[in-house]
């Protein structure tokens, strides 16, 4: 994108909407995405930082007046300067706190959407970090009001929220030193600082704490930046038009700190299970959540992200289809083809098929959709098969029509039906079944388009034979023995290439099902690698905010948190189990199927196998013997 686009805008009645054009180009990206998003108070120059971080002097609107110039939230996708293969997405939002939009939870709405989206948000505001700046952050404190975690019915610890984003506070136009009782200070301890709660229980006391115990657990990675003055005030208005000798050096080395932090940390955003979001993923994210908001619902994120997946392994399952029917229709261009090309070939595609849904594909956790697609992809080989044997019957047929049309001429002059007669016609009709043979030695309906054009000669044979004088009565007896010994010989013959081909198939079937296996056994592999990762992160916060409250001797919010630790534990060990128990279903389910599949296989394998045993062989080589 050569410039920002309006993502999500606000109606005449005040309704949230999102931009068609804005999806259109989310549903392009199929990278993974890094989403850094910022919020403030308008007027605080949110989209200056914006534009540096595009890389861009200019982009977002910067607006020179007391007015709002941002409004609802604007998009930027770029190409990530550090992380190949992964796309950066900007969020401006519109200024919070302007007085002319007249509803007062617009503002929480924007807030809310800027974190549900964001894997990193900026908190922009002017000044200093004071109680009146944590004040006009009371949006995060409504946040529960907007979002849950699971089902309204279902009861959640507030650290479920631990998967929000990372969080940065820029403080713009800070002129006070970084000393902290008497003490040297970094921007993060400043920060951390501003945040620390107060001992007491009274309601004044509860107020001050609130939004700052808020935002230590909704936000456990916290980082803090202070910019000084960027120019002289007469050019703060026209900031994205000055050059660099007119900026100060403080303020833009602050400034390629913010950026380099970001571009460094912040990572790719991922839902509460560490699933990684992509371009196309977010668009239906942005939908779904606006969607929510608009209607005045409260947003369920787990009904929100199993909608999600349903749509994406629809999607994921038509697109991987798509892919094998491409390869296979091709293909079919080429029919007849013999079998182990076209196995080879269904292989091949089949692979490309499950990698394609597997690279979109999205929390399916028991493998339903990868299943269905397997299923699909084999009732479309049986159909390519098929198509595969009516091209080589054809071709057959073609083949042997041309090879016996100067014979069925003779015929029907009457040129066997004479003396001899039979003796010429036996040597003709071998000629046409060695040439037949030699030409249709690699197709499948070799045997069968045989066997059909021997028994349709069965009655002209014996005509033949009946009017050769030529033969005694015994040598007629005999040949007729030896013409049924012939035509069962290449009835066994058919038969077994039937066979062949079955065998063929099992073989090709089970190695799809230890394929299938495999891909099921990576994909909870790296299920439980993502949960165990996110489950280890928030473990990890709330060790670190434990300690820092009982330094700080909150020794009752100590206790909670410990308890909170407890139940986390408690939680991940029961997941674990549910997964352990849900993937060895799953296999069970899995195997079961297969097992059907193989089965039907295996009965088809045995009626065949009886057909060829009990079926009696040839006693004796014929004068008109086909080979």
């Amino acid at each position: 994108m050569d410039k920002p686009v309006c993502l999500i805008d606000t109606e005449s009645d005040g309704t949230l909407c999102v931009q068609r054009s804005a999806l259109q180009i989310l549903q392009q990206i199929q990278q993974p995405v890094v989403v850094v998003a910022v919020v403030g108070l308008y007027r605080t120059g949110k989209s200056y930082l914006m534009n540096r971080l595009a890389g861009k002097q200019a982009g977002f609107a910067l607006g020179s007046t007391i007015e709002s110039k941002t409004k609802g939230i604007w998009m930027w996708c770029v190409s990530h300067p550090t992380k190949i293969g992964t796309t950066l997405v900007l969020l401006d939002t519109e200024g919070l706190g302007d007085v002319d939009k007249g509803d007062s939870k617009h503002d929480t709405k924007i807030f809310s959407l800027a974190v549900l989206l964001s894997s990193t948000i900026v908190v922009n505001s002017r000044g200093t970090i004071d109680n009146r700046a944590i004040e006009e952050l009371q949006y995060v404190t409504e946040l529960t009001e907007y979002i849950k975690i699971k089902s309204p019915d279902e009861v959640v610890d507030d650290s479920e929220f631990k998967f929000l984003p990372n969080f940065i506070w820029a403080v713009r136009d800070f002129t006070l030193q970084l000393n902290i009782n008497g003490q040297d200070a970094t921007e993060d301890e400043y920060l951390e600082f501003a945040l620390k709660l107060k001992l007491g229980n009274s309601s004044q006391v509860n107020n001050y704490n609130l939004p700052r115990e808020c935002i230590q657990k909704y936000f456990p990675s916290r980082k803090c930046f202070t910019f000084p003055f960027p120019t002289k005030p007469d050019n703060v208005s026209h900031l994205e038009t000055l050059d660099q000798a007119d900026i100060s050096k403080k303020f833009l080395e602050v400034t390629d700190r913010f950026s380099q932090f970001i571009f460094d940390q912040s990572q790719v955003k991922n839902l509460t299970d560490g699933c990684t979001v992509t371009g196309r993923v977010l668009g239906h994210l942005v939908k779904m959540y606006v969607d929510t908001f608009s209607g005045g619902a409260v947003l369920c994120l787990e009904n929100a992200v199993i909608a999600m997946a349903m749509i994406e392994n629809e999607s994921a399952m038509k697109e991987g289809l798509e892919v094998y029917q491409s390869g296979m229709e091709k293909l079919k261009d080429s029919f007849p083809l013999e079998l182990n090309e076209i196995t080879s070939k269904h292989q091949c595609f089949r692979l490309m098929a499950t990698q394609t849904f597997t690279k979109r594909s999205f929390r399916d956790n028991d493998g339903k959709y990868l299943t269905s697609l397997e299923e699909a992809i084999s009732h479309q080989y049986d159909a390519y098969l098929w198509d595969n044997e009516k091209a080589s019957e054809a071709k057959c047929e073609s083949l042997m029509s041309v090879l016996s049309d100067p014979m069925t001429e003779r015929i029907n002059q009457g040129f066997y039906a004479s003396i001899g007669g039979y003796t010429l016609f036996c040597q003709d009709l071998e000629d046409i079944v060695n040439q037949y043979n030699t030409l249709a030695c690699k197709e499948v309906k070799i045997a069968e388009v045989l066997e059909k054009f021997l028994r349709e000669k069965v009655a002209v044979t014996t005509a033949i034979q009946q009017a050769d004088d030529k033969l005694t009565e015994n040598e007629r007896m005999i040949c007729e023995e030896r013409e049924r010994a012939v035509l069962l010989e290449q009835e066994m013959i058919a038969q077994e290439e039937r066979q062949r081909q079955l065998e063929e198939k099992m073989k090709t079937e089970q190695q799809n099902n230890e394929e299938r296996a495999r891909q099921i056994m990576l994909r909870k592999q790296e299920e439980m690698s993502r949960q165990q990762q996110e489950t280890k992160r928030a473990m990890e916060s709330k060790q670190r905010e434990q300690a820092a409250l009982l330094e700080k001797s909150f020794q009752e919010k100590a206790d909670r948190m410990a308890r909170e630790r407890a139940e986390l534990q408690r939680k991940n060990a029961e997941q674990e189990e549910i997964a352990a128990r849900t993937y060895a279903q799953m296999i069970a389910d899995q195997q079961q199927r297969n097992e059907q599949n193989m089965e039907v296989l295996r009965q088809q394998h045995i009626q065949q196998m009886q057909a060829i045993h009990y079926r009696p062989r040839p006693r004796s080589e014929s004068s008109c013997s086909i080979q």
